[in-house]
């Protein structure tokens, strides 16, 4: 079976419309979440990411929260709005909060990155790799990989509250390591 030529999309036609998936857009990646306040206080005060919207679902006891590096002045006001305008933007991330899970101190996500490997990470890409990463120790985040280590110099790996890693990369360094 031959690979998909780069910027080949599905079905190996080219884009453009009537094509399967000439208006499609990656929208979400979720994460399961036992401690929404942890989590959201990681990914908006650590990483900068906005808070676009909250759902709660109390007949099933659970809620979801999208964030994104969006502008909060761009959030409209309106909820049927803020709603269509949070499932439009690229790159959203969805936690997935169980309700009870904080309180529960044997629960936790497997992060993907131990036997059975799955899910690997998420990446966010910066301007300054140790410059973001100092921030980070300063702020007591853990490290899975610094820049400076192992094989891949340049890039890092850091964990959210739940051991997600998450990538901190910078686009124009990537040339190197490719």
């Amino acid at each position: 079976e031959t690979v998909p030529a780069v910027g080949s999309p599905a079905g190996l036609h080219d884009r453009g419309e009537g094509r399967i998936g000439w208006d499609f857009l990656f929208q979400q990646t979720m994460l399961r979440v036992k401690d929404p306040k942890k989590s959201l206080d990681f990914y908006t005060r650590i990483l900068g990411m906005t808070l676009l919207q909250k759902f709660d679902f109390p007949t099933m006891k659970f809620s979801l929260y999208f964030l994104a590096y969006e502008d909060k002045n761009d959030i409209p006001k309106d909820k049927t709005e803020r709603t269509a305008w949070t499932f439009s933007r690229k790159a959203t991330l969805e936690l997935t909060h169980n309700w009870g899970t904080e309180n529960d101190e044997n629960q936790s996500y497997h992060n993907g990155n131990s036997d059975p490997r799955g899910f690997g990470h998420i990446g966010i890409a910066v301007p300054d790799v140790n410059k973001a990463c100092k921030r980070f120790e300063e702020l007591g985040v853990k490290f899975v990989k610094k820049p400076d280590d192992g094989k891949m110099k340049g890039l890092a790996f850091v964990q959210d509250p739940d051991g997600y890693w998450i990538e901190i990369l910078n686009p124009n360094h990537m040339v190197t390591l490719t």
